[in-house]
């Protein structure tokens, strides 16, 4: 499994050399895990807030390429 820890507050952008006593966020999936320090629980919840893009939930156009020879026609 990889782990990735950042010590970067994302939000202030300061680099934080005292983690260990740091709010933070553990993002995880089967193959890694993700933990972010936060300067502060203020900016911890400013990360938290910030609104997923999801953008191929928009995509109307189907990019696959449907010949059966794989050519792309144009």
């Amino acid at each position: 499994m990889l782990n990735i820890v950042c010590k970067t507050d994302p939000i202030s952008g300061k680099d934080l050399f005292d983690a260990a006593v740091r709010p933070y966020v553990m993002h995880k999936s089967d193959e890694s895990s993700l933990t972010i320090y936060f300067e502060s629980e203020n900016n911890r919840r400013t990360y938290l807030e910030v609104p997923v893009e999801h953008p191929t939930s928009e995509i109307s156009v189907n990019l696959d390429n449907p010949t059966d020879d794989m050519i792309a026609e144009g």
